[in-house]
């Protein structure tokens, strides 16, 4: 009976689903193709224990209970490529005189794994069991250190050697000048130096040191999402987050409430500054780094991935003599860069542009620039109350937070004052709704906005691996492409070592632009809701993120599900 059994006709018949999950699974079956198991997974609707047991049933494959606690091979390992085994969740675990056991996440690929395999291992066979694909992944970090050769084992074995007193040697030394010169013998020193190292190399933007009940995981963000780098023996912990408090220069016996600093590095020729948060979880601190690359050239408008027609819009825009011009997104979508882009674009010797920011990320030359302090009550609002006394032109605000910041920039816009500000809003016609929201009267709104921008940051396929394929009439259809011709071809990811195994390298912006003209603002004043002043704004011609989103999936230049990803309400 099991076998005859799909994963949905399954599932339901344990109780674990229901039938319009069912009709769910079905319809993204049909959309983006796949597996009902994964993706029911990728759903949350089943656990990943449910996902292997269901495999290991209709397949008769083991799962590998203590992968964690098995000593391995490391020859029989280093014949397999760290890139492949993280791509494919698969990792040699054992041999016997005829066979060499490797255990794999996703039954749905052994196949072409278990082919690839037999070529590595010949002349012995390959036995593949299921494990967990947290547990194979801190397995694949366990022994291979980390993806490139760069030292990283060698310091994680001189760590699990040391002796839990020893760990804290040396972590108090002071931070030197270049981390790559750096010659203390303190392992601790060696293991956070080379995460800052790896992750400036590897263009992450955040790395999360992250406390578990019996590990320590270390992610990176690269181009928006999350990988994860290393899996480290929790017994470090503390250690590794002494160390980086007090190149912070924060208390390092304060453990129960976050904290916040600041830290400085050279790695080579590249200066880094990254803003250090901790805060306090159940398993002990966990520590969150914004890398900020100083001396890196600012995108231009040019650059930033506006379509001609918009960038032409942006151009009037930031040349007006008075008025509000809002951009909205949410955290890590490039409000900030699309801002400074502006601002350096109309940055002359005859104008006076003042900004304040939470907090200041790239200095501006010619730009006056205040930062937030919370700590002395300097808040947006008291500082733009200020800054309107310094006979600015132009203003930035970094965000609009609350009513009074939200006044006193209007009044600014009303007397002669160009303002820039940023809103956490899903799209352009809800920030309208935001303002009025916050306390703002219509008229205020209708009368000082001029102009509306949201936006994406999207990521692009790598070149080097992208594979095409052709698409439906349905598909093109149900993606908004209808103006394309039933077999064209788009691209999927894939994933090389050009660009870390991801099958994406870079990013690009997408844009939503509303202009209030006459028939907006009319709107606005009879307090109409986002989607009534969305629908006009469509008529008139507005591209919605999404559209703009999918001109790039036609371009070739990224794919449906980064689309879908980044454009979910």
């Amino acid at each position: 009976m099991m076998k005859s059994m799909t994963p949905e006709e399954y599932f339901v018949h344990k109780g674990r689903i229901t039938p319009e999950d069912v009709d769910e699974t079905r319809a993204i079956l049909e959309e983006r193709g796949g597996e009902a198991s994964r993706i029911l997974l990728e759903q949350n609707k089943i656990s990943e224990r449910e996902f292997l047991d269901f495999w290991s049933r209709t397949l008769g494959m083991d799962i590998v209970e203590d992968l964690g606690s098995r000593e391995l091979d490391y020859a029989l390992v280093n014949t397999l490529p760290i890139q492949y085994a993280k791509k494919h969740l698969v990792l040699p675990y054992g041999r016997t005189q005829h066979e060499v056991l490797v255990v794999i996440h996703d039954p749905l690929t052994s196949d072409d794994v278990l082919g690839d395999l037999h070529v590595m291992f010949a002349p012995l066979a390959v036995t593949a069991a299921l494990a967990p694909a947290r547990e194979i992944l801190s397995a694949i970090n366990r022994v291979y250190g980390q993806a490139e050769d760069d030292g990283a084992s060698e310091i994680i074995q001189d760590l699990d050697r040391g002796e839990d007193e020893d760990l804290l040697t040396g972590i108090e030394d002071e931070v030197g000048a270049d981390l790559l010169d750096e010659t203390s013998e303190a392992p601790i020193i060696k293991l956070v130096n080379h995460i800052l190292a790896q992750a400036v190399k590897g263009r992450a933007s955040d790395i999360h040191i992250e406390p578990y009940q019996h590990e320590l995981n270390v992610r990176f963000r690269l181009d928006g999402v999350l990988y994860s780098k290393l899996s480290l023996s929790r017994k470090i912990h503390s250690a590794v987050v002494s160390r980086i408090k007090i190149m912070a220069k924060l208390d390092i016996a304060e453990k129960r409430l976050p904290q916040d600093g600041r830290i400085e590095i050279r790695i080579g020729d590249r200066q880094v500054d990254l803003r250090v948060s901790t805060i306090p979880t159940a398993f002990g601190e966990r520590v969150v780094m914004r890398l900020l690359e100083k001396g890196l050239r600012l995108l231009t408008l040019e650059e930033i991935g506006l379509p001609e027609p918009l960038l032409q819009d942006m151009y009037r825009l930031i040349t007006l003599s008075h008025g509000i011009v809002l951009v909205t997104g949410p955290t890590g979508s490039g409000k900030t860069t699309t801002l400074y882009a502006a601002l350096n674009h109309i940055n002359a010797p005859d104008k006076n542009i003042l900004t304040i920011e939470d907090p200041v990320e790239y200095q501006l030359d010619g730009i006056g620039q205040m930062q937030v302090a919370s700590k002395i009550d300097l808040t947006f609002a008291r500082g733009l109350r200020a800054m309107v006394r310094q006979d600015p032109d132009v203003i930035l605000v970094g965000e609009i937070r609350d009513l009074e910041t939200a006044e006193i920039a209007i009044q600014a816009a009303l007397t002669g004052h160009l303002v820039f500000s940023t809103l956490h809003t899903n799209d352009a016609a809800s920030a309208v709704t935001r303002l009025i929201d916050m306390g703002i009267e219509p008229f205020l709104v209708s009368s000082s906005v001029r102009a509306i921008i949201a936006q994406r940051l999207v990521r692009k396929l790598c070149t080097a691996c992208r594979r095409p394929y052709k698409s439906t009439k349905a598909q093109l259809d149900e993606w908004g492409l209808g103006f394309l011709s039933p077999g064209t071809t788009l691209y999927k990811a894939s994933g090389c070592p050009a660009c870390l195994e991801t099958g994406y390298k870079g990013r690009t912006g997408i844009y939503e632009f509303l202009h209030l003209d006459e028939e907006l603002a009319s709107l606005i004043l009879q307090t109409s809701d986002a989607n009534q002043i969305r629908a006009a704004a469509v008529a008139k011609g507005m591209s919605s993120l999404r559209q703009a989103g999918m001109d790039l999936v036609a371009r070739g230049e990224t794919t449906v599900s980064e689309i879908l990803r980044v454009t979910q309400v």
